[in-house]
């Protein structure tokens, strides 16, 4: 985020228009021709800000481009303007104006500032195979007493990873070659200083050996991990080497398998003659190509080795932990491409793990070592349970506040769901609960990703323990930051804590007797649902308005869509009905954080009349908690949305074409109930305690009870009584009070349609009741047979509006 003192000043470039732009770059011209000191420095900084800040290419002045281009090239230039060239000329591109060409640079410094404006065209003009070539032939002519290379190897790293087919074989080779050197053969000496002060004597300037992280001096090869006071050229050269080496492993030429050395080596993949011809390796002169695998293979052995030293300052802990992750990542790619290393590897890395598991701050390191082992552990015939266990158990428990750990963890879980066979997978699906605290304590960012894992998470075992979690969620997170604040001193905790403000959480997150509660939402491991959930969101609720789980909270809805998105795959008839009567409990039964409840509401409505839809029968097999449910006033206050849903389900499928078991007993009981509720709305006045009754109430009910007495037709007389009472309690004065006049008047005309209907119960009977014919599309396409005509002919023969006759 910027300051409100850079906020004002990209405004201010936005604003700039292009008069006065032109009028600058006159003046960026001048200076540039007479000074290029501090006024022309400020100058270019002004007018990369001005082309940076809008969204739109700037047009600046031929001549100021062409003056940009010169001074980027010039030999004398100071290094500061040459930096800010190329940052405008690359604000500007794609550009048609642009004459630069690497042949231009004067020395490799500039070599890469005019590459990097290069590469920043988009290869219009073949601009990276121009770069990487240029690169090569001085790569090719370089002598030990020649031109750097430290600045080329980004920019070559670069054009390898946009256009690697643009790389001829000799110059892999020769590349390959480089990178042994400055792997291997870098100085194990430090360098000398830049320059000397007064008192420096030719003593003091001799270099001393490098050291290790922990202050030993270093007795093998140098690597990114070896310290020293001063660094030589082919120390940083080493350094770059490194950072490339991964991407450059993984690079093909336009010959394809060749490179990867495929011709001998399928037949040897995962057999003892791999192991004898490891050995031998040494021996015999390998192309360039094996001979970097090796050189990469001993790199990144003596890393692991070097970062179980102590490290005595904390910048080389953290290169350590760095360095220690790329080289797992290296040594995987070593032995995909060639499997005669997967032996040499597979010792080291068990020995890793069990070092992680008592090192704190590698973490990291856990994520490539799982990988390592999820690709390799079957042809190396390991078991690796115990790497997955700490990564699935561990890791969420102990490091749910780590966002970047946690990001990494859901997305190797979503990247590998292929590779996890049914062993690994069941150990994934019993560990939602421990994955849900990543997932509660960064909620914004994980959603999406853990929308894409749900559907593997969630099975028939799961399902019900899961809805129970993801309802809770929020719950989760108030509890996470409890458990958070309760391992640190008072005197560590932040101002902003909401545990300080409210001491009676903590207090109950430490009572013995609500630790059951407690221990049960922070499980690790599925373990079936909770009870005495009123109590637990009590408990919690002065952590409802803390600001990390309001956010959690607005993840939910679309957490609970993508569940039952996938559960609807696989439910079968018995987890319907379970999740169904879940539902309705549950609607009465969440965590009052605000807009929570009116949130998930929509969503367990609408899944409701979903699961309805898959099993029809669900309103039969559960008549009496329907029953129960829309039987008091209680329900439409605190649950209108579900509340209309359920009577909607009730009157769509309490009938005898969705289940034989329907009799016309049930269909009384319902009507009598929901004949009773619907006058109790009509005649109830909003009120402080009983607030006003949505018009949708109304108008479902209404629908509901004329469904059913369609279905049993003694009760058509009252549902006609009670339609005309309230097509004439709609056009009085009262109603006035209860609804707006829009709303009155959608209950007038449900009201005299549904009148309408029932004067003819054979049409009303069709209509509300449709066969599974009436139900294919052709009714709904053919104008002779479609429901439509049928519904606007019964509307001319009961109003009498007009003759049978057409016109």
């Amino acid at each position: 985020m910027f300051t409100a003192a850079a906020e004002s000043l990209i405004h201010q470039a936005r604003e700039i228009q292009d008069e006065e732009l032109q009028g600058f770059c006159s003046r960026v011209i001048k200076l540039l021709r007479e000074d290029l000191g501090p006024a022309a420095v400020d100058a270019l900084q002004r007018l990369f800000l001005i082309v940076f800040a809008t969204k739109y290419p700037r047009r600046l002045d031929k001549t100021c481009v062409d003056l940009l281009q010169a001074t980027l090239c010039l030999p004398t230039c100071p290094e500061q303007l040459q930096v800010l060239c190329a940052a405008i000329l690359r604000e500007m591109s794609p550009s048609d104006s642009l004459t630069l060409s690497c042949d231009r640079a004067p020395n490799t410094r500039q070599m890469s500032l005019v590459a990097s404006v290069l590469l920043a065209q988009g290869d219009r003009r073949q601009e990276v195979r121009s770069v990487g070539q240029r690169i090569f032939r001085v790569l090719e002519s370089r002598q030990p007493e020649g031109p750097s290379l430290r600045h080329l190897l980004p920019v070559l790293s670069k054009v390898v990873g946009l256009a690697p087919g643009t790389l001829q074989e000799d110059q892999t080779d020769l590349l390959s070659k480089r990178l042994v050197d400055w792997l291997r053969h870098a100085s194990v000496q430090q360098g000398l200083p830049h320059s000397g002060g007064f008192f420096s004597t030719p003593r003091a300037r001799q270099p001393g050996p490098i050291t290790e992280v922990d202050g030993a001096v270093a007795s093998d090869f140098f690597t990114v991990l070896s310290t020293g006071q001063h660094f030589t050229e082919d120390q940083w050269l080493n350094v770059q080497a490194f950072s490339m080496l991964r991407a450059w492993l993984l690079h093909k030429s336009p010959e394809g398998p060749s490179t990867l050395d495929t011709d001998d080596k399928s037949e040897l993949e995962g057999s003892t003659l791999s192991v004898l011809s490891a050995a031998s390796t040494a021996t015999r002169l390998l192309p360039p190509r094996e001979r970097l695998r090796e050189a990469a293979f001993e790199y990144c052995q003596r890393l692991i080795e070097q970062s179980n030293r102590r490290a005595l300052r904390k910048g080389d802990a953290d290169l350590q932990k760095a360095c220690l992750v790329e080289a797992i990542l290296i040594l995987d790619v070593l032995c995909r491409q060639d499997p005669s290393f997967l032996y040499r590897t597979l010792s080291c890395l068990k020995a890793l793990h069990t070092r992680l598991g008592t090192d704190p701050g590698s973490e990291r390191a856990v994520l490539p070592l799982a990988q390592f082992f999820l690709n390799h552990g079957e042809a190396a015939a390991v078991g690796s349970e115990a790497i997955y266990q700490h990564l699935l158990s561990r890791l969420p428990s102990e490091h749910f506040h780590n966002p970047m750990l946690a990001f990494e963890v859901i997305r190797f879980c979503r990247d590998n769901l292929p590779l996890f066979d049914l062993h690994l997978l069941g150990i994934l699906k019993s560990s939602f609960p421990n994955l849900f605290k990543f997932l509660a304590w960064n909620s914004p960012p994980l959603t999406s990703e853990f929308v894409g894992l749900l559907p593997a998470l969630v099975d028939a075992g799961t399902a019900v323990e899961m809805l129970h979690t993801l309802l809770d969620l929020p719950c989760l997170t108030a509890a996470l930051y409890l458990q958070l604040r309760s391992s640190s001193s008072p005197s560590e905790r932040p101002l902003w804590d909401a545990s300080v403000r409210t001491p009676g959480c903590l207090e109950a997150f430490r009572d013995p007797q609500c630790q059951g509660l407690f221990q049960h939402l922070l499980r690790t491991k599925a373990s079936g649902s909770a009870e005495r959930l009123t109590l637990l969101h009590q408990l919690l609720q002065p952590m409802a308005s803390c600001a990390r789980v309001a956010q959690c909270a607005e993840a939910v809805p679309a957490l609970l869509q993508a569940f039952f998105s996938a559960v609807i795959q696989f439910a079968d008839r018995a987890l319907t009905t379970q999740l169904a009567l879940l539902l309705l409990e549950r609607s009465d039964s969440l965590y009052q954080v605000p807009q929570y409840e009116a949130l998930v509401h929509r969503v367990l409505s609408s899944q409701f009349l979903a699961l309805c839809q898959r099993n029809p029968s669900l309103v039969v097999e559960l008549a009496r908690e329907l029953l129960e449910f829309v039987g008091s006033m209680s329900t439409i206050h605190s649950r209108a949305g579900v509340f209309t849903s359920v009577v909607w389900a009730i009157g769509e499928y309490l009938s005898v074409t969705c289940d034989r078991r329907c009799t016309v007993e049930q269909i009384n009981k319902f009507f009598e109930a929901l004949e009773a509720l619907l006058f109790e709305v009509t005649q109830s006045r909003p009120s402080a305690d009983q607030p006003r009754h949505p018009p949708q109430v109304v108008t479902v009910l209404m629908t509901t009870l004329t469904k059913l007495a369609s279905r049993s037709q003694d009760l058509i007389p009252r549902v006609s009584l009670f339609l005309s009472k309230m097509r004439t309690l709609a056009q009085g004065p009262a109603s006035s009070s209860t609804h707006s006049e829009e709303d009155t008047e959608a209950i007038r005309i449900r009201a005299t349609e549904l009148l309408n209907l029932l004067k003819m119960p054979s049409v009303a009977q069709f209509v509300f009741t449709p066969s599974a014919e009436v139900c294919h599309p052709r009714y709904h396409r053919d104008t002779n047979t479609s429901l439509p005509l049928a519904l606007h002919m019964v509307s001319r023969l009961v109003e009498k509006e007009s003759s049978l006759l057409p016109g």
